[in-house]
């Protein structure tokens, strides 16, 4: 699909801020700083849309974006590290929790792991989420441009080990090396 128009419309923390039609949404899922904003911003050809940081929690609200007038991507805040108490993180699970739970528009999940670590617990529990609640996902490693060949291949075996490979469809951000 080309992308000709892609635009941030709203972010929102809470259900009644989420936009109230009928479009499809894709969400990017994953731990703080694996890179879910950039890669939105690279599958749209985009640079800056969704603001990118290298500070761990700076997506700390569900980011709505507009793509070609017809769908949606939302960039739900990241889990793990970050700097911030823990009231606060509590409640970008929750947000997320029930976008996932809740959201009728959703119709993909892209799970964003980095292809330079062992798949997290936290990784490994929304996975277990995804499937259970019978999802529809992807799983997307991104950071494959910082490993050699030998070692992203590697760590590639060792994340479809880690996923079931039943179940796992995995891409890589990033040039195709492998």
């Amino acid at each position: 699909m080309k992308i000709t128009s892609a635009e941030f419309i709203k972010s929102a923390f809470k259900p009644a801020d989420w936009p109230h039609d009928n479009l499809k949404e894709i969400a990017f899922l994953g731990r703080s700083n694996v890179g879910k904003s950039s890669l939105i911003n690279s599958l749209l050809r985009v640079r800056g849309l969704a603001r990118t940081s290298s500070t761990p929690g700076r997506t700390q609200s569900l980011n709505f974006f507009l793509i070609n007038q017809q769908f949606r991507f939302v960039d739900l805040p990241g889990y793990g590290y970050a700097r911030a108490p823990k009231s606060i993180k509590a409640e970008w699970s929750k947000a997320a929790e029930d976008f996932l739970a809740q959201r009728e528009q959703l119709v993909l999940s892209i799970h964003i792991v980095d292809s330079r670590h062992e798949p997290s617990k936290q990784d490994l529990q929304l996975h277990e989420w995804l499937l259970h609640h019978q999802k529809p996902h992807l799983i997307v490693a991104t950071k494959s441009d910082k490993l050699s060949n030998n070692e992203l291949r590697k760590n590639i075996n060792r994340i479809a080990s880690v996923f079931s490979a039943r179940d796992f469809d995995l891409f890589i951000d990033g040039p195709a090396r492998m």
